[in-house]
């Protein structure tokens, strides 16, 4: 009896069991002792930590830019711009290394020491900084040094910089991925757990990134830059340190023997574009395939035959292989779509920050709170309205809808749109506002005077970016991971990361592009370093004209959609 009773015991019943998971030593993992919310609660800290390091250099980066790289307002914006598009592409990189070879939890280890090399440089390089500023004005006959210096300096800042672009190329997508991974899809409850994931890793995010903003860009401000770049290297540390503490925990995704996914969708892409005039191709696919999916891709359906009496024939895809292509084939549209919305994500650290630096931003006497601590007032909708949305509207929205989401996530995302465009709007009107104050006060000719408007005026535009980031951000990470087949999901993730990345570069290239064409013949650009002789609100009303025409872009390619079976909508 009691032998009987020990082996009851060491067996773990098949309900508690989780399909398809082991831990970290390779064994079928239970439900009630791994992931979840304990395992998703490191994975989260992790992010949390990470943000801060990423938003400790981002959100001021165009007044250390500006002032201690002595670079002209539109020359940084544009630097920032491209920096940002190359951190949020590298993803795909980071995804599919983690997808093919090297697994999410090994990719993230990975990422997280490179992060911390990069920010360890960065910190040298503001050193250095200080150092030659140092040395101009001790010594009158150390210019050239002083020059070489200088130059040794900014390329360090830039390799820095961009090292720590590649090390968020690898850790972003996959530490999102691996938390949702934490979660069953087949269970019920664990599945409701997920759509809630999104949310609150939203939530959480935010929290870091409104401590980042209020206390590292008051550091970084009136402190020290080397302070400033060398507190978010201790906090990877840690975070790194808390991510290891949790591997116990974790549940890690079985890999089958089978070949890469990449392989496999890429071979789908070529072998029909080789069989694109194989006319019997339509007919055979029709057979195998569902009537509205041939109609809808007899592209890639034609990888499925190749044609009679050529060196392809015989090698076909499988029917899953051509349906795995076809579901990231059909996110395209959704992701061309929405790159107008990137393009107005991308404002809230350039211009917004330089707008901000111009007025009236005191507290108390003696007090003014930075310019670039203004974005905080995103994290601060983001914290207020993701427990609004995620208990209120949509328990609310599911009594109406039936969906267990509530809306869609189309819905959501085309809703966060929408809201994007109506902040570029309400940005292009307190613009106006601000340049009248200039011209009413005199302070036209004046960069360096602060414009008598108070700071407070720009509180709604970040805010309804704070509330686009509730429906359109969230909406893309659960979207684009929801939608990938099971073997992408990394690759889910640093799609919807290629958004924010593309669009980022497509703001560089229309700033550079309006800088020229509105700086010629000595005119004053939109862009002008004298901001009370810029025009940001033409730049504004541009995007709000463009966020428009997005959106029913936007509608229009949705209407067609089909989700995933998979998908709870």
């Amino acid at each position: 009896m009691f032998n009987s009773n020990m082996a009851a015991a060491e067996t773990p019943l098949l309900d508690d069991m989780v399909y398809a998971c082991l831990d970290f030593k390779g064994r079928p993992v239970r439900r009630s002792n791994s992931g979840g919310w304990t395992s998703a609660s490191f994975i989260i800290a992790v992010e949390v930590a990470e943000r801060f390091g990423y938003y400790g250099i981002s959100s001021n980066l165009i007044t250390y830019l500006t002032g201690p790289l002595a670079q002209s307002t539109a020359a940084a914006a544009a630097q920032i711009n491209a920096w940002s598009g190359v951190a949020t592409l590298l993803p795909l990189l980071g995804a599919f290394l983690a997808d093919s070879f090297l697994g999410r939890y090994r990719t993230i280890i990975l990422s997280s020491l490179v992060y911390v090399l990069g920010l360890g440089l960065l910190t040298l390089s503001a050193t250095l900084s200080s150092v030659t500023v140092s040395g101009a004005l001790n010594a009158d006959t150390a210019t050239l040094n002083t020059s070489s210096a200088l130059q040794f300096q900014v390329i360090l800042f830039f390799f820095s910089l961009y090292l720590v672009a590649f090390a968020q190329g690898g850790h972003k997508p996959c530490v999102q991925a691996f938390g949702a991974d934490q979660f069953d899809a087949q269970d019920p409850e664990e599945c409701k757990a997920k759509s809630s994931f999104f949310n609150w890793w939203c939530f959480c995010m935010a929290v870091g990134i409104v401590v980042t903003l209020l206390v590292l860009t008051y550091i970084q401000d009136n402190l020290s830059w080397v302070l400033g770049f060398a507190i978010p290297g201790i906090m990877m540390i840690v975070a790194l340190l808390v991510f290891v503490l949790g591997t116990t925990t974790y549940r890690f995704s079985v890999k089958g023997d089978e070949e890469s996914p990449f392989v496999r969708i890429g071979r789908v892409f070529v072998l029909a574009f080789r069989n694109r005039k194989t006319a019997s191709s339509a007919i055979a696919t029709e057979e195998a395939l569902p009537t509205e999916s041939s109609k809808q891709f007899k592209f890639l359906e034609n990888a499925l035959l190749a044609p009679e009496g050529t060196m392809e024939q015989g090698k076909m895809c499988s029917i899953r292989e051509v349906e795995e292509a076809k579901a990231v084939l059909r996110l395209a549209p959704i992701w061309a779509t929405s790159l107008i919305y990137a393009v107005v994500f991308a404002q809230s650290s350039t211009f917004f920050t330089k707008q901000g630096a111009t007025m009236d931003r005191s507290i108390t006497t003696g007090l003014k709170i930075p310019a670039a601590s203004l974005q905080c007032f995103i994290s601060f909708a983001v914290i207020l309205f993701i427990p609004i949305y995620d208990r209120l509207f949509v328990p609310l929205a599911r009594a109406v809808t039936g969906k267990p989401a509530g809306i869609t996530m189309l819905q959501r995302i085309g809703t966060g749109i929408a809201l994007s465009g109506i902040a570029m709007v309400i940005a292009a009107l307190v613009e106006m506002q601000r340049l009248r104050t200039a011209r009413e006060y005199g302070l036209v000719d004046q960069p360096n005077a602060t414009v008598p408007m108070r700071v407070w005026w720009l509180i709604p535009q970040y805010t309804l970016y704070g509330l686009s980031d509730v429906f359109a951000l969230v909406g893309f990470q659960e979207f684009f991971y929801d939608q990938m087949p099971e073997e992408l999901k990394s690759l889910g993730i640093a799609v919807y990361l290629s958004v924010i990345g593309v669009g980022n570069f497509i703001s560089s290239i229309l700033i550079s592009v309006i800088e020229k064409a509105t700086g010629g013949d000595g005119g004053e650009s939109w862009f002008a370093d004298n901001l009370n002789r810029a025009h940001l609100d033409y730049f504004y009303w541009l995007l709000a004209a463009l966020s428009a025409v997005g959106f029913l872009l936007y509608l229009y390619s949705t209407r067609s959609y089909i989700y995933a079976r998979r998908s709870t909508l």
